[in-house]
Formats: structure tokens, sequence, C-alpha cells
């Protein structure tokens, strides 16, 4: 399969077919997984995006595991801790032959709850949040989509997640992960620019709006 490389094109849908396309033409990276990770500011729109390719990677028969960031952070100022619990203890752990573990945060509780196993049998992993990109996953990861949206529709959809008293922590959030993706450039390693809240006409659970797309190179003959 040769690689996809072209600018922003709001006119023209993407598959989640043509993107797992991709994904299963090159052997996996991460033992016998192949992994995804979707990362980009909050509110963006990764979560959905996660489950509808979760779902189409299912209807193919792959057996499908799908972690949210948001499972593994330390509370608010916990994300790096977060990352290095799913590199450490989940990605390294697969890569090595084993089964990934991690115990679930619990917002509620302010504290780490039930452990959950990734099976090294799944064919293909869905890492979803913030950091979930950061460099240290680059080299157990088939592809990175990036997805975005203004600040402000950002906003609107965690307060109304969330709550109009959690503002201040969305605000703090929304300043730290801006330093971190620079820091990171983690938009810039990004194979997929995805467009969070597009007005093309698309269905969303079968199709992405990209904003640019540069998916790796594979041969075609590979599975």
């Amino acid at each position: 399969m040769e690689s996809t490389d072209r600018p922003a094109d709001h006119g023209t849908p993407l598959t989640i077919d043509a993107l797992l396309d991709n994904v299963q033409a090159a052997p996996p990276r991460l033992g016998r997984t192949r992994l995804i990770g979707i990362d980009g500011p909050a509110g963006s729109g990764k979560t959905g995006l996660a489950a509808n390719i979760q779902a189409r990677a299912e209807a193919r028969g792959l057996r499908t595991g799908i972690i949210h960031m948001d499972d593994l952070y330390d509370g608010w100022n916990g994300a790096v801790r977060g990352f290095g619990l799913l590199r450490d203890h989940v990605l390294q752990r697969i890569a090595d032959g084993r089964e990934g573990r991690y115990r679930r945060y619990d917002w509620h509780l302010g504290a780490y709850a039930e452990l959950h196993v990734v099976p090294v049998t799944v064919e293909l992993l869905i890492v979803e949040g913030v950091t979930s990109c950061d460099r240290d996953a680059d080299r157990w990861q088939s592809l990175r989509l990036w997805v975005e949206t203004s600040n402000e529709v950002r906003l609107d959809r965690g307060i109304a997640r969330d709550g109009e008293a959690l503002r201040d922590h969305w605000l703090e959030w929304m300043r730290w992960e801006r330093d971190h993706f620079a820091e990171q450039e983690t938009r810039s390693r990004a194979h997929v620019i995805v467009d969070g809240d597009p007005s093309i006409p698309h269905d969303p659970a079968l199709e992405i709006i990209p904003k640019s797309v540069a998916l790796p190179p594979h041969d075609s003959a590979a599975s």
C-alpha cells in the first residue's frame, strides 16, 4: 500500500475502513498486536472516534481492546503518570509477550480501583486520550491520529459533561496540555489530523473528515 500524503481537504471524507486497511497492511509492532493511538486536546472527540474504530474493527472479526487514558490518570494532575503506567504496565508487557495490566482510576473516590487485564491475544488495541501518542509509544504504534477542534467547542463540551463547578480545572488542564503537546510535538507526528467538529456531511460511524493525511507506507503483500 502506497503512502497517502495530502494537505487539508475538508470536502473528502475518509473511511475508517481505509484506516484499518492501512493498519492491517503492515506487521504488528506491539508483539502480535497492532496499536492505534488517538490523541488531541480534551473535548475534541477522541472517545467517540475510538468507539467507531472499535466497532468497525470488530465487524472485521478482529479481537479488539480499547483503553481510555482517563482511566489511568492519577486525577487532574496525573496525565504524565498515566502515560507511564500505560507504557510500563501495558505496552511494554504486551511487547514482551505478557498480558498488560492497569488499575482504573476512580475519579469519585480519588484512588485507583479494580484491575483490568489486556491479553496478549488482542489483535488491535486502541488507546485514546491526552498523552496516548507521547513519543515513548511511537515504536509500538501502527497509526497515530490527532483530533482537534476549537477551544470554545472543547470547553463547552467539557462543562456540559463535567459541570460548571469544574470549569477552573478544565481551564488549567487546557493550559497544561497545550504545553505538553508542544513539547511532545504530538500534532506534527500524527499520521492523520481529524476535524473533531466538522461541517461536511458524513457518517461518523463509518467516516472521518481529515484535515491532513500521511498514512504510513506499507508493502501491500504484508499482513
